[in-house]
């Protein structure tokens, strides 16, 4: 019979194995590599005005009574823009609507893009530079998360809230807030 010959695992392999497999996991929650393989596609309506005569700004009447806006009017097109890419290719149009109640809100149509963890729709007041000039320059200044990207491709809408003036910001960023990078950004022109 032969001779059996056990190895000693001593307890810095146990450690080396520890920190190995919690490195491996960290790793694997910070970056989610399998996004890049899964999409999201978000196919959401134009938005819908809720007949909420309180929201509803007031319009004189020749008779001085006041009425609340046409709904059938449906949203109106203050500014546009087309996405260009910074770090991941990037594509699709942004529009700022005003709803006929007068909430506003950005729509994003068209969207093509990458998954990726803990993505944003920012407002921002940054100017967009192409290349990698752009990919972080809108957490330097003033913006406004409008809530996680519901999809990477497809069309969706995100509210605008009240208090904030869109006036005040020129350019929408689908941003990446884990990296602090831009996936790709435009500057809204006003029609």
């Amino acid at each position: 019979m032969g001779r059996v010959r056990r190895v000693k695992v001593g307890p810095w392999m146990v450690g080396l194995l520890v920190v190995a497999f919690s490195g491996a996991a960290f790793g694997l929650y910070w970056f989610q590599p399998w996004k890049l393989w899964q999409d999201e596609t978000v196919q959401e309506a134009l938005p819908a005005v809720t007949a909420d005569a309180s929201k509803a700004p007031a319009e004189a009447q020749p008779s001085g009574e006041s009425s609340a806006p046409d709904p059938a009017a449906g949203p109106v097109t203050l500014a546009i823009g087309d996405l260009i890419s910074h770090e991941h290719a990037t594509s699709g149009t942004v529009k700022l609507l005003r709803l006929a109640d007068g909430s506003q809100v950005i729509r994003l149509e068209n969207l093509d893009t990458s998954n990726g963890p803990d993505l944003h729709v920012w407002l921002t007041d940054a100017r967009v530079e192409e290349g990698r000039a752009g990919w972080h320059v809108f957490d330097d200044g003033d913006y406004v998360s409008l809530g996680k990207l519901k999809g990477n491709k497809g069309s969706q809408n995100y509210t605008v809230p009240d208090d904030v003036d869109p006036a005040r910001y020129g350019s929408v960023s689908i941003w990446c807030d884990r990296f602090d990078v831009s996936f790709g950004a435009t500057e809204l022109t006003r029609v």
